[in-house]
């Protein structure tokens, strides 16, 4: 079985929010100096997690949280329904697929049972899923609160999959490479110019059992005919 991440790994993600963090500080440009918007809106979104979760609708929450903080709770109710207008267009953003993702996910469907694994507002991860195009090509869809090493665990004994028969793809260090790799499973690092500074992590190295890198998806069929044949692939380093 081979996963995949969606945000930034079939689909662009991250550049949306970094376009609606940039509308967000011009929102607060009135109420504070603009370098202190990003920290104080992590530093929200951190201690909120728990709470909130993942997804725009607690990122909305955050900002709103953030605005009334840097304000010092002067920012107006015209304000804040700016912000709210700013959540709302990030849910109706086109979805725009990656280099390679229409071509390569069609081909390895063909050959491969693949399942879609991402985290995430349910509603607004199956909106995106179902606008993609690329549902019909995945034998699991699973939305998870989150993608922690437990979570991968559940994951595969629900659908009785030992983790030697299981690859995750993905751009993020911290959800969809190490908590696969920790568990004795197969992980495929695709990097995103845009990543999340929540998500990023070290990377493995280069002959960590059963890690692999690629620049893009497109790489990813040669990749696994390489290991179907037990070739040596290609090392992380130079992918």
């Amino acid at each position: 079985m081979i996963g995949f991440d969606a945000d930034d790994t079939l689909w662009h993600n991250e550049k949306l929010y970094v376009e609606a963090q940039a509308r967000f500080k011009e929102v607060l440009g009135r109420y504070c100096r603009p370098e202190l918007v990003d920290g104080q809106l992590h530093h929200t979104e951190m201690r909120n997690l728990d709470l909130f979760g993942y997804g725009i609708k607690g990122y909305a929450l955050s900002m709103i949280e953030t605005a009334v903080q840097l304000s010092e709770g002067r920012v107006t109710g015209g304000d804040v329904l700016k912000i709210i207008t700013i959540a709302r267009d990030l849910l109706e953003a086109r979805v725009d697929l990656l280099d390679h993702a229409a071509d390569t996910i069609p081909l390895l469907a063909k050959q491969y049972p693949l399942m879609l694994v991402t985290k995430g507002d349910l509603r607004d991860q199956e909106s995106k899923i179902k606008r993609s195009g690329l549902s019909k090509h995945f034998h699991r869809i699973e939305i998870l609160s989150n993608k922690r090493q437990e979570d991968y665990k559940t994951l595969l004994a629900r659908h009785q999959l030992r983790p030697e028969r299981f690859l995750m793809v993905g751009n993020s260090l911290r959800s969809d490479i190490w908590p696969v790799l920790e568990l004795g499973a197969n992980a495929v690092y695709v990097p995103h110019h845009f990543t999340w500074a929540h998500e990023v992590a070290e990377v493995p190295p280069p002959h960590h059992r059963g890690f692999y890198s690629i620049e893009h998806l497109g790489l990813l069929p040669h990749l696994l005919e390489q290991l179907e044949r037990q070739i040596d692939p290609v090392p992380a380093t130079g992918a």
